[in-house]
């Protein structure tokens, strides 16, 4: 489990796939504290088992489903990507919980400075954007950000000066491809409800109507 609090920024060494899997290498310095081949780190919000390290790196492998759902696939040579190890069980959350899980990706539509902050616009699919909410929480490229705006096709979030110092999203290009994970309670919720399988719904025992009848 991850809290979406980048802790550095890691630079690529190689993506070597063999058809749609293989092995990702990545040139690192904080993260590497303390960690054992086994441990988790979430690279541009997607974890990822460490099965060799070096002294300013380590190596990881890449499934064929992470390259389907994830912008790890077509990582380059010399690319900065957003690094945070597991949580510790006495940590601190302060981001939010994320799994390291990607749900998809969306792209970079806009980005546009207000003072001291700069809103990016990012669009992706209904899939994804239907469990995305005003000032509810989602990973982009494993960076916790508050949704500021949701619109038809697209959402928005407003980067702080730190955050745009600290991780790669300001780095990147308009059309450039993100990492998204949606906050995993609306997932549960919704699997529950049986929101994304209607005909589900009397199996699920949970409904709107036995929600409101107790006051939830």
């Amino acid at each position: 489990m991850f809290t979406g609090i980048v802790e550095e920024m890691g630079k690529i060494r190689h993506v070597a796939l063999a058809g749609s899997s293989g092995q990702i290498a990545v040139q690192a310095r904080k993260v590497l504290e303390g960690t054992k081949i086994g441990d988790s780190i979430a690279v541009n919000g997607v974890c990822l088992t460490v099965t060799s390290l070096q002294p300013d790196g380590f190596t990881a492998d890449i499934m064929a489903e992470t390259c389907r759902r994830s912008n790890l696939g077509q990582g380059r040579q010399g690319e900065f990507v957003n690094l945070e190890r597991a949580m510790a069980a006495d940590g601190r959350f302060g981001g939010h919980i994320v799994s390291g899980h990607i749900d998809g990706t969306g792209v970079i539509c806009a980005s546009k400075r207000e003072e001291n902050a700069v809103w990016i616009t990012i669009g992706t699919e209904e899939d994804i954007l239907r469990l995305i909410v005003e000032k509810g929480s989602i990973a982009i490229d494993g960076i916790s950000l508050t949704v500021a705006k949701v619109d038809a096709g697209q959402f928005q979030v407003s980067v702080i000066p730190h955050t745009g110092e600290e991780t790669t999203l300001l780095h990147k290009a308009v059309g450039a491809q993100v990492n998204l994970e949606n906050d995993v309670v609306g997932k549960y919720v919704e699997k529950l409800l049986g929101i994304a399988h209607p005909e589900k719904t009397e199996e699920s025992g949970l409904t709107m109507e036995f929600l409101r009848e107790y006051g939830i």
